[in-house]
Parts: C-alpha cells; structure tokens; sequence
C-alpha cells in the first residue's frame, strides 16, 4: 500500500469505534441469553421442586437457589458450610460428612437420602440430594428435593401392609383370597389349624387340593356363581362335624371380577346353642302345659299369641277361643286403669310389672296375680308380654279383713290419744263458746257502731270464732274425714292452731309465730296444714333437748327457670313459703337423704312410727308443692314447703325477669361457701352481673385469698354456718386486712333460727337460701351501699 492509501487518522478510530460497538452489542445480547437461562432454570427449579446448590471448597461457601433456600428452611441464597452441615438430623451427620470426603478425594458422586431440621419453622424434612466434584473449579455442584411426603407415604404403606399381616396372622375369622382360576392367594393364619398344613402348602392351592371332594366341589361351583354374577353370597358348610358361615364376595380389576375374598366363621357353638334352645323351649313347653299357674304370651295389642291350659281351666274358654282376642274385657272395669299403667311400665327398664286384679274366671269375679315380663328383641325393643298369674282370691280376703281390724284399731288408737284432749274438753268448751259468743253478739246490737266498744266485741266474736274451728280441728284429729280442699288464708290458718301447737309442744318450747306479708291463698284442705304443722313440730320438739325454740313462718317467693336448672327438685314460678325452723340437734347427709321414706325413723323403738314425715311429703306432692330441707349435727333444722298459689286469688305483678336483672357493678367480691354446688352457681350470678369473683369454699382459704390478693375486696359475701368458724368470725378477721370491708351474710336457715347464732345485728345484711339471680343482684348492690 502506498502512503496515499494508509488509512487516515480519523480513519482509524472510526474503525475502532466500530469494533467495539459491535463487541459491546455481543456482549449485551450474551447477557441477555444468560438472564433468560438463569430465569428458566430456576422456573424449571420451582416446577420440579429441586433446587440447586454449589459449594466453592477454596471459600467454603454454599451458593444456592431460591428452591434449595425454600426447602432448607435458611434465610438468603449464600451460607457458609457450618450452616448447612448443622442441617441434618445428628443420626446422618457421619454418613454425610464421608459422602462429601469420597467426593472429593476419589471424585466420586454420591446420591443420598437424610433428614433435616428446618430452623424456619422446627420441621422434620426427608431429602434427596445428588451431588458431582469439579476438580478444576474445586467446587462440589449438587441439588437436592424434598421428598417427605413420599416417604410417609412409603411409610404409611409399609404400615398398613404390616396390619394387614398381622391382621392375618391373628385374625379370629378366617379369611382368604382367591385368583379367578380360585386358586388361593392370601390364607389367615387360622387355616393352618383348620387343615393341618402348613401355610407354604396351602398357598396356590386349588379348592379340591385343600378339602374333600364333596366339599370342594360345592364350593367352587358357589364361587363360579359369584365371579359369574357378582354378587355376595352366605353359605352355611361342614368340615369334621364342624359348622362355618362363610360370606364371599367379587372383587374387580376392571369391568370384570378378578378375585374372590370372604369371611368364615365358625358358628359350632352358636348351632349347639340353638339345639340346646330347641330342646330348653320343648322342655318349657311341657312344663307350661302341666303346672298349675297360668302362663299366657300376649303382643302389644294386648291378644292372646298363648295360653297354658291352666288358664283355659280357669276361664272356662277353649284355646281356640282365647287366642287372638285382647285380655283387657275379662278385666273388672275398675282395675282395667291400674293393669293399663302397670304394663306401661313393662317398656322401661327393668322390663317386669306385678299385677293384682280382678277377673270374671267361670267361677266369678275373682282376684289373680300376675308377675309379667317384657320380651325383646336384639334391640332391646319390647315385642311380646309374657305373663304368669295364679288366683289370689283366699289371700286378699284375708288381707281385707285383716285391713279392717287394723283400720279400727289405729281408728281407736287415734281416738284414745287426740280423744283424751278433744272429748275431755269439747262439750265444756263449746257450751262456753256458746256462752261467750251469744253475749257478744247481745252487746253489739246494744251498741253505737261508732263506740270504740263495738271494735272490741268484734274481736271478741273473731277470737271466739277461731277458738270454735279450733276444737273443730281437735275433733277432726279424732274421727275419719274425706279430704275437702278449698281456698284458705295461710296465716289465718295457721293463727288457728297455735293454742293448739303450744300445747302439743309444753311449756319448755318458745313457739314463736313470724306471718310474711302479702302472703297469698292456696287451696287445699285444712286439716293437711294442720298435719303438717303437727308433723314438723312434733319432730323438731323430740330434735330439742331440754329448753328451745321452734319457728313458724310464712312468705311470698320466686323461682326462675335458671335457678331451677342447678337445683333438684324446684320447681319455676311463684310459691308460698312455709317453714318450720329449730334449734335442736340437726341431721347429718344420710338422714336427710333418707328423712322421707316411709317408716324410717332415728327415734327409739316404740316411740316412732317413721310415718311423720312421709305424711307430709305426700301432702305438700298432693297439692304440686315440694319440700326443702337444710340442716346440719348441732346446728339446728329448717323444713320449707312451697306451695302452689291459688289461681284465681294470685295476680302476679309484672316484673322484669329475674334471669336478667338490671342492677350491674364492678366491684371485688370474695365468696365463701362450704357447699360447692352452691358455691358454683352463685359466683356465676355474680359474674353475669359484672363483679369481679374470688371464691372459698373454707374460711382458711377465704382469709389466704384475702392476703394474697393485690387491690381492694369491696363485699365478703359469707355462708353463716361454715366448718372451722362461722360467718360472723371470718367477717371480724377480714375486717383486720380490709376496714373498709362490706358484708353480706347468707344462710338456708330462716333469718329468726340465724339470729340465735348472733349474726344479725343491727345493719348486718342478709340473703336467705335459696335465692334467685334477681335477689342477689338486690342484695349485693344493697350490701354494698349500706352494709
């Protein structure tokens, strides 16, 4: 080239410009291609869950993927080694760290299985890692996927293939699986006692290899039917004087069955049972057909399915005539009602009812008795009655005679102790009743209305009056009356019989009498609160040794549906209360427990007939009343009947719920109570209303709360009699941690009995037992502003 052709200066780098222009494009474009592969693998990372991994053995640094991140659990994409190697369970550090060695030294790979502890979140993981050396870069490229959900499946396969192995090996029943050629594949283990062979001999096996000719033929043309039909069948086979029940069904491969399995049972026993019941049913039927008792079977329409022949003897009737039709018309009309109740009483538990009624038999009326017995079925669902009964006629006569001399002779014991006090003093008393009323009814004509003097011969006539209806009270006492209940004044009754009570008692007994205000009426008989009150205070002077005091008081109360709830034996609505309260001896749990059973009794032969009590519960349930009992050994006794308002007296006024009381409060109240389910419920009533509850169920631990507690304790809501000290003490102690401290008291005793234990001073307040929510919620509000 000559000088004139030699590129210029500008010449030149224009040419370089060009060059590396072109190179910078190359290597941007290069660039490029490796973002896109790098964002492909990782997209194929994700898709294949497998993450990548290269450990650089100059740095010993781990440089791994966002998938190996996700399943180590590890922050960031770079760890060091120790990081990674702390992974892995300590049972697989070894074999771990003597894979890596190999690598390395003998440039070997290595494929292995372990489990690690992820720190993310403290999870097991089972991985697969893959790992290769490069000797040049000296660094170990691997990856690696987390495959725990196929180990537990692994696993849980490998469990349930061990349960079914041993599910064969000790199976009760015997079971098997045959192929379509009914060939046997799978044999419990059972098999091999059944026939003597052991289970490599027995495996493969066609059926006429196994049983007899006569048997295996049987049973192949059952199995053919099935495989062919596809259906499960039952069969009943004998093998050595043995019974099986074997059910077989078809399994499918497909559309068609490809396998038989089944079920056999041996029911030997079951089909000597059912012998020895054939026999059993024989033999009773010869029994039945000549005993003298009559044995019918009835169903629950009441028809005759059977009768013995005694029965037929003794009804004058054929078989044939009886069979079919119902009991119920030979039944005298008037105990067709108890022998209805009686075999309702047949479909409860315990499935047995005695009867006593009365018959037309050929002979006449007579009276039979029947002990009958509910049949059922595998259910436990009555099916049939059966019934066995005998004439009882001679019986019962004698017992109603019997009935009659008893009757007149407590008739003439009842006369000769009421009689000595009612005949002795009736006639005198009655002339001077007379006396005393005519006079007083002489005078009031003769006086002004306005004079003060004719209000005091009115009173004068009321006193005479009630004076008249209490020796006719006395007299009642002495002879048989029927029951006439009618609408009576509670108080007013009661006022009747007090003269009458104190004498009962003596002279040694206070009988103090506490009438409640706007006590309603109630309907029943007079006389039934008169033996109430005898009863209850006859008791309660034989519980007073020497000198005491018996209170009779009466009250309006409520009880809600809540209340109710948490105490046996209430009853929701609106009730009069009458209690009998003393000071006497008390009763322990057992007694109470057992107080209203007839003829129980705690008192000394001959001076008890245990019969005081029962009376009164039957009264107080005769009228849909009930009857409470609080009492304690040494701390006197508090019997409480409720009884029903009248309907048409009562109004009741509109109220808001007692379930819902308005009057809320946020204060600190600590419980005490020694019954815990009274305990329970009544720092839930507290709660619902807002206040803040600490509970003791003994004054100890009512005064380690009170120390321990941080803050105020604004009420001490306390039972009266308690184990360890009373109400009152624990009161005067807490007082020491907490001056200003409210009290309110609370007791199943009437407030007049609590008075004797000398809680009720003046200011001291206090809830009587039971109460409602609505009570509490008055009280306390009341005890905190005033007590």
């Amino acid at each position: 080239m000559t000088r004139e052709q030699d590129p210029t200066l500008d010449e030149l780098k224009r040419l370089l410009d060009l060059e590396e222009n072109a190179s910078m494009a190359e290597l941007t474009e290069n660039l490029k291609r490796l973002r896109d592969s790098q964002r492909d693998l990782e997209r194929a990372e994700t898709l294949a869950k497998i993450g990548s991994w290269r450990l650089d053995l100059r740095t010993r640094r781990v440089t791994a993927s966002d998938q190996a991140r996700r399943v180590y659990g590890l922050e960031g994409t770079e760890w060091s080694i120790e990081q990674v190697q702390a992974l892995p369970l300590k049972e697989y550090r070894r074999a771990l760290d003597a894979e890596l060695k190999n690598l390395v030294e003998k440039g070997m790979s290595y494929d292995i299985e372990y489990k690690i502890l992820r720190p993310s979140d403290n999870s097991i993981r089972f991985i697969h890692s893959v790992a290769e050396f490069d000797s040049e870069l000296q660094m170990v490229v691997g990856t690696l996927q987390n495959i725990t959900n196929r180990k537990q499946t692994e696993e849980a396969l490998e469990e349930s293939e061990e349960i079914f192995r041993q599910f064969m090996e000790h199976s009760p029943i015997y079971v098997f699986f045959k192929d379509d050629q009914l060939r046997s594949l799978r044999l419990s283990a059972n098999y091999e006692a059944m026939l003597g062979k052991p289970m490599n001999e027995l495996l493969g096996k066609s059926m006429d290899e196994l049983f007899p000719s006569d048997l295996a033929r049987a049973m192949v043309e059952d199995d053919k039917r099935i495989l062919r039909e596809g259906k499960t069948v039952e069969i009943e086979e004998e093998l050595d004087g043995r019974h099986y029940s074997t059910i077989k069904f078809p399994i499918h491969s497909g559309e068609n069955p490809q396998y038989l399995a089944g079920f056999t049972l041996d029911i030997t026993e079951h089909k000597r049972a059912e012998e020895a019941l054939r026999k059993s049913e024989e033999n009773y039927r010869l029994l039945v057909e000549n005993q003298t008792d009559m044995v019918v079977k009835v169903n629950l329409d009441g028809r005759f399915l059977f009768v013995s022949p005694s029965y037929c003897r003794t009804f004058g009737k054929r078989q044939e005539e009886l069979l079919g039709q119902t009991f119920m018309p030979l039944v005298y009309e008037e105990d067709r009602e108890s022998t209805a109740l009686a075999m309702e009483a047949l479909f409860h538990p315990p499935h047995t009812a005695y009867i006593e009624q009365r018959a037309l038999t050929k002979e006449g009326w007579a009276w039979l008795a029947w002990v009958d017995t509910a049949v059922l079925d595998s259910q436990g669902k009555v099916v049939e009655i059966i019934g066995v009964g005998r004439d009882i006629s001679e019986r019962k006569h004698a017992e109603e005679e019997r009935a009659k001399l008893q009757a007149q002779l407590n008739q003439a014991q009842k006369m000769e102790s009421v009689g000595r006090l009612a005949g002795g003093v009736a006639h005198d008393f009655n002339n001077m009743l007379g006396v005393t009323l005519g006079y007083a009814e002489l005078a009031l004509e003769k006086v002004n209305p306005s004079d003060s003097l004719h209000d005091d011969l009115l009173e004068i006539l009321s006193a005479t009056r009630r004076s008249t209806e209490v020796v006719r009270q006395l007299l009642a006492f002495a002879r048989k009356q029927t029951i006439a209940p009618k609408v009576l004044d509670l108080n007013e009754t009661i006022e009747g019989m007090l003269k009458m009570l104190r004498r009962l008692l003596g002279e040694d007994i206070d009988l103090a009498w506490l009438p409640g205000k706007g006590v309603e009426t109630v309907r029943m008989d007079s006389s039934q609160i008169d033996q109430i009150l005898a009863n209850l205070c006859v008791n309660a002077r034989d519980a007073i040794t020497d000198v005491g005091k018996i209170t009779i008081e009466t009250g309006k109360v409520r009880f809600d549906e809540a209340y109710c709830a948490d105490h046996a034996g209430f009853v929701p609505g609106d009730f009069i209360l009458m209690a009998v309260s003393d000071n006497g001896c008390g009763m322990d749990k057992e007694i109470v427990a057992n107080m209203f059973e007839p003829f129980f009794t705690t008192k000394d032969p001959g001076k008890g007939t245990g019969l005081g009590l029962a009376t009164v519960y039957g009264i107080v349930k005769q009228n849909n009343g009930f009857i409470n009992v609080y009492s304690e050994p040494g701390k006197g006794t508090t019997f409480k009947t409720y009884l029903p308002i009248h309907e048409i007296a009562a109004k009741p006024e509109r109220k808001k719920d007692p379930t819902r009381p308005g009057v809320q409060g946020s204060e600190t109240i600590l419980l005490v109570e020694d019954e815990p389910a009274i305990l329970r419920i009544t720092a839930i009533m507290l709660e619902k209303l807002g206040y803040t509850v600490l509970t003791a169920n003994r004054p100890g631990e009512a005064i380690r709360l009170a120390r321990e507690h941080i803050g105020e304790i604004h009420l001490l809501m306390t039972d009266v009699v308690m184990p360890e000290m009373n109400g009152r003490d624990l009161a005067k102690t807490l007082l020491s941690l907490f001056p200003n401290l409210k009290r309110l008291f609370m007791s199943g005793y009437t407030a007049n009995v609590i008075a004797h234990h000398g809680v009720l001073d003046e200011g001291v307040q206090f809830i009587q037992k039971p109460f409602s929510s609505h009570d509490v919620a008055a009280k306390v509000r009341q005890a905190l502003k005033d007590g």
